[in-house]
């Protein structure tokens, strides 16, 4: 008999792991909480507050499930892994002082460098002046961070020491952020393309997830503001499993040893957010779960049984689960409200879902949908709806998203036409 699972969490990347783990042998039954319309076809959606970890452990026991994976980021910085731990229900996801290490930047830096990872210099401070004397001491382009989680609006990249003293002064003397910047980051700028690494962790060992390329910035050709990302594809040329494998010694590992040497084994997914610079691969900064979308690119080339894993994660040993992944490319391609990542209109009807899920290799996964009342999808988010297609290489997979993603139409819809462009 298979495990009840419950997913904590209503965007793209959860319904991405419902629907995966919905299709592995070692899962009898997917619920969500709260979930959104793609993932009610899956299983039972479920109303939680997903910031509250009593809540979601009130909801786990009445469901009598057997594993919860949490989602996004703010439940694990809670701490409703340790919630679950008390009641002995397993939990795919860190505790919160392993989540630590994307809820405050200061500490990942800081176990970066105790775990003789390579990253780049830095200085965190909650002192004005220290923070303005630290810029001096680095070269432009100045990257000031806030500390603490900042809804993805807490780094900047200054061109000059003027811009980056108001960076500064925007957290520590206006407040910009709250509580998430009464600390600040300043690192050294960091030169090369940006790749991101997933590996799923027991404590101890690390098996690592196909890599992915994901695009941050909302126009073609990377122009326009910086968004939780409009796309994505794998396999990435040049970045396959092979040519990740090192950092399994050089990143992973050590990191795990300096966390459970300070009292915090982690297990879960840890996401390596690196930069390939001219001296080698230079971590810039963790994330304490999968990325989105990347994840919707992902899982659809995981042969292997999604289940066991993140089951193994959570209460074994993962050297003891065979990973395997198909051999073909996968693209996603970001639809969104018109206006994001400013302030963009909800509630506007969608049309052609069901048009697009029926082309030949292509999964529609919902990421800011709803039903109003009278039974309509509309909008509800600012990234809407991830079309993701598989092929026999990017070039086809990337043919077949954008042919899908033509039968979907809403109000103000937009998207970049330049994923996977040009490989």
């Amino acid at each position: 008999m298979g495990h009840k699972v419950l997913v904590i969490g209503g965007g793209g990347r959860e319904h991405a792991l419902a629907w995966r783990l919905a299709g592995s042998p070692s899962v009898a039954e997917v619920a969500t909480a709260p979930g959104n319309p793609g993932t009610a076809e899956l299983g039972p959606t479920l109303p939680v507050d997903v910031a509250d970890p009593v809540a979601i452990a009130d909801l786990a026991e009445r469901q009598r499930c057997d594993l919860v994976v949490i989602g996004p980021e703010a439940p694990l910085v809670a701490g409703a892994v340790d919630e679950l731990s008390r009641r002995s229900i397993p939990a795919f996801g860190p505790t919160a002082s392993g989540a630590h290490i994307e809820g405050s930047k200061a500490f990942a830096k800081e176990v970066m460098v105790a775990a003789g990872a390579p990253t780049g210099g830095y200085l965190a401070t909650a002192d004005r002046d220290a923070a303005f004397a630290a810029l001096e001491s680095f070269a432009a382009p100045y990257v000031v961070k806030a500390d603490g989680l900042a809804a993805g609006k807490g780094v900047r990249i200054c061109a000059d020491l003027t811009e980056a003293r108001d960076a500064v002064d925007d957290a520590l003397v206006r407040q910009a952020f709250g509580d998430a910047g009464a600390m600040v980051v300043i690192e050294e700028f960091l030169h090369g393309p940006e790749r991101s690494v997933f590996g799923v962790c027991d404590g101890t060992n690390v098996a690592l997830l196909a890599p992915a390329q994901d695009y941050k910035r909302a126009l073609d050709g990377d122009g326009g503001l910086n968004t939780g990302g409009m796309g994505a594809y794998t396999p990435v040329p040049g970045f396959g499993l092979a040519d990740v494998g090192h950092l399994e010694e050089l990143i992973f590992r050590p990191v795990l040893r300096e966390l459970a040497d300070r009292g915090t084994p982690y297990r879960g997914l840890l996401y390596a957010g690196l930069v390939e610079t001219d001296a080698g691969p230079k971590l810039l900064e963790f994330n304490a779960r999968f990325g989105d979308p990347e994840t919707q690119a992902i899982l659809p080339r995981l042969a292997s049984d999604l289940g066991e894993l993140l089951w193994a994660s959570a209460t074994g040993s993962v050297d003891n689960v065979e990973v395997s992944w198909h051999d073909r490319a996968v693209v996603t391609v970001v639809l969104a409200s018109g206006g994001y990542p400013g302030s963009y209109p909800t509630g506007v009807p969608i049309a052609g879902v069901a048009a697009a899920d029926a082309v030949d290799g292509v999964t529609v996964f919902h990421a800011g949908t709803a039903t109003d009342d009278q039974g309509r999808l509309v909008t509800a988010g600012g990234r809407v709806l991830g079309v993701t297609a598989a092929g026999t290489n990017v070039e086809a997979a990337r043919s077949t998203a954008y042919d899908a993603a033509d039968r979907i139409s809403f109000d103000g819809l937009h998207r970049r036409s330049d994923i996977a462009a040009g490989l």
